[in-house]
Formats: C-alpha cells, sequence, structure tokens
C-alpha cells in the first residue's frame, strides 16, 4: 500500500526537472484506479482542517453554501446510478449540507460515504444520507449536535445549542436564590433575546434530517416501522450533547454499528483500502504543498479547487492553475509557506468581521 510517505516519495519522483510536485496528476490517478476498481463513480471532497494552519479561517474549510456549485461541476458529465463520496470535512451549515444532499439525490439512486479519517458534525449528518459508510479502524464520525457562534466577554465561543438549553434551565432553578442571582446576570446577559429558540430550532432540524435521511435511504428496503424506529433511534443518539460531552468526540466504527448504522470494512478489500488512502495521502499533500484548502473533484479530472482567497475550476486535461509552495524532499518535514513582502501584506489585510450567532 502506497503510505503516506509513499505518496510522498512519488510526488517527488513526479517533478519534471526542476519543477514542482505534479500534484493534480498523482492524485488523480489514483482516483482513475478507484473508479476501475468499484465500477462507481467516485467524487473527493476534503478540506485542510487536520493540518493545522491559523491562517485559514474556518469558514474556507467548512461545509457552506458555495459547496454546491464546486459538487455540480464535478457531477456534470457522470452518468450514475452509483456514487462514492470520499469525504473528509470538519463540518459546517446543516443547511448548506441539506442543499448538498438533496442535489447528490437527485443524480445517484445509490450513494457509498467513505470516510478516509474524519467526517464530523455536518459531514456526519451527510454521511446518514448514504446507503451505507465505508470506515476504517481509523475512521470516526462524530455527534452532529448544532453549535452556535456567540460573541462573549471572554471572545468568540463555538457552543453547544443544548448547553444553551440546560445553562438556561439551572439559571431558573437558581435564579429564586438572590444571592446566586448577581452571578447568573452576567453570563445570561451575553445571549440575544432569541437565542433559546434558535437553539431549539437548531437541535429539531438537525436530528430531524437525519432521521429523515437514514429512513429514506439507509433504510429503504426494511420493513417502515422498524426503519422509522432504527432512523429515530440513531438521530436520537448522534444529536444528544449528553452522549459525548464535545462536540469533536471521534466515534468509532464499532459503536457506529453498535447503533445501528449500516458500515462496510474498508479493509475487507484491500486493493480498495490501498486506493482510497491512496486519494486521500494524495490530497494531504496537495494541501500541504500548495495553496489549496478544499478540494472537490472527480474521477474525470474536473475539479473544483478553493485556494485561500480564490476558487480555481479544473478541467480534463487541463494544466493545474494552482501556485505550488516549495516541494518537500521525502526525508523533510513541512516546508513554511513564502513570505510575503510587507507591501503586499498591507494591501490583502481586510477589517476583521464580527461574528455572528448562528448554527454550526
Amino acid at each position: 500500500m502506497p503510505t503516506w510517505s509513499g505518496i510522498l516519495e512519488e510526488l517527488a519522483q513526479s517533478r519534471p526537472g526542476d519543477g514542482p510536485p505534479q500534484f493534480d496528476a498523482v492524485r488523480r490517478k489514483y482516483l482513475v484506479l478507484l473508479r476501475q476498481h468499484t465500477g462507481r463513480e467516485v467524487i473527493l471532497y476534503a478540506s485542510k482542517w487536520t493540518q493545522h494552519d491559523p491562517s485559514v479561517s474556518p469558514d474556507v474549510i467548512s461545509i457552506v453554501d458555495e459547496d454546491l456549485q464546486g459538487i455540480m461541476e464535478v457531477i456534470h458529465g457522470l452518468s450514475g446510478p452509483s456514487l462514492d463520496l470520499i469525504l473528509h470535512s470538519p463540518g459546517g451549515s446543516p443547511e448548506a449540507a441539506e442543499a448538498l444532499v438533496n442535489y447528490l439525490r437527485s443524480k445517484f439512486f445509490d450513494i457509498r460515504v467513505i470516510v478516509p479519517q474524519l467526517a464530523m458534525s455536518a459531514a456526519t449528518m451527510i454521511a446518514c444520507a448514504a446507503n451505507s459508510i465505508v470506515l476504517g479502524k481509523h475512521s470516526f464520525l462524530g455527534p452532529t449536535d448544532p453549535q452556535f457562534i456567540v460573541n462573549t466577554p471572554l471572545g468568540t465561543r463555538m457552543v453547544p445549542a443544548q448547553a444553551i438549553l440546560e445553562q438556561f434551565d439551572l439559571a431558573q432553578s437558581q435564579c429564586g436564590d438572590a444571592a446566586k442571582l448577581g452571578a447568573w446576570l452576567p453570563m445570561l446577559g451575553q445571549y440575544g433575546p432569541d437565542l433559546l429558540v434558535q437553539c431549539q430550532n437548531a437541535s429539531a432540524m438537525s436530528k430531524e434530517l437525519v432521521q429523515t435521511w437514514l429512513k429514506a435511504f439507509m433504510f429503504r428496503e426494511w420493513a417502515p416501522a422498524e426503519a422509522e424506529q432504527r432512523a429515530a433511534s440513531i438521530a436520537e443518539w448522534l444529536s444528544s450533547h449528553r452522549n459525548f460531552l464535545s462536540h469533536s468526540r471521534h466515534i468509532p466504527r464499532d459503536e457506529c454499528e453498535s447503533k445501528g448504522l449500516l458500515v462496510e470494512h474498508l479493509e475487507s478489500d484491500q486493493r480498495f483500502q490501498d486506493l482510497v488512502l491512496s486519494v486521500f495521502h494524495a490530497a494531504t499533500h496537495t494541501f500541504n504543498g500548495t495553496g489549496a484548502v478544499k478540494i472537490i473533484e472527480n474521477h474525470l479530472g474536473k475539479a473544483f479547487i478553493k485556494q485561500s482567497h480564490a476558487v480555481v475550476v479544473q478541467m480534463p486535461g487541463a494544466a493545474t492553475r494552482m501556485t505550488p509552495f516549495p516541494p518537500m524532499p521525502p526525508e523533510a518535514g513541512p516546508v513554511p509557506r513564502p513570505k510575503t513582502p510587507t507591501s503586499a501584506k498591507r494591501r490583502r489585510k481586510r477589517k476583521s468581521k464580527p461574528h455572528s450567532t448562528r448554527p454550526r
């Protein structure tokens, strides 16, 4: 199996003379081989979020409405009816995830979501709209309880909607005591007047979408009553903050199976596993070695690539237009980005925008 270092070595050998590594060519090579092995259409959706980069905004690597344009771009020309979606994402907007699922389901009858490492939050919701989920021993899903971006006196924070609701319940039970009221007022004052309703609605929507998709797709061949019960149980489990205590909790494969999700083991087909992980390793090297922060791409070579400040659309056979950073030799660690001249930094400097309170 080409390991992470094996793909790095292949990239080093792909350099034409003193030119940059052929990130696109190596990545697409394995997408094509995966398509040939399975006979299914293949789409990669991956973002640069497990490589810590403080210069990259969370919104750029999250699931957002712009991704629908990328999905439409790479689906054009695919015939279906079966799709393998390789998904590596921290999550993002549940509304955007719903739009992606609705469009994917209008195009493909049989969708298999393959998680090479992590699909969290709204990405887990997308996985629950599949006919089955492919997980390795190293693959994880995440809780689907919605999060809110809240501006507080201590700075901007991501707060679970259910934690906010529980905090208000606790406040109601304690604020009758005048001695405790003074301690509660600063905490409660940071929330807007409609936040409780927003939290309730966001929690209900997250649970409803997962339940609806599980029943309609993963359990569609089951008896209706049994499908409804299984879907409701899984949706409740995934959406409960009390079950996981952290929105970033990694849910392993065996726990997903024990709760009733239909899971395929990545290791059950060694060739399949090798190709999936080669695609994934090649994508992570692309993130490390170029300005790309999100890749939506099919096996035909059509790609919608998000860079830090731009979108690049690539067509089959077209030369890459991404600007690579200096390549890493196989034995070296990550290469720092080239320094930007101070004058250019000043020209690009933007005023910071206040964060809004919205579910993630």
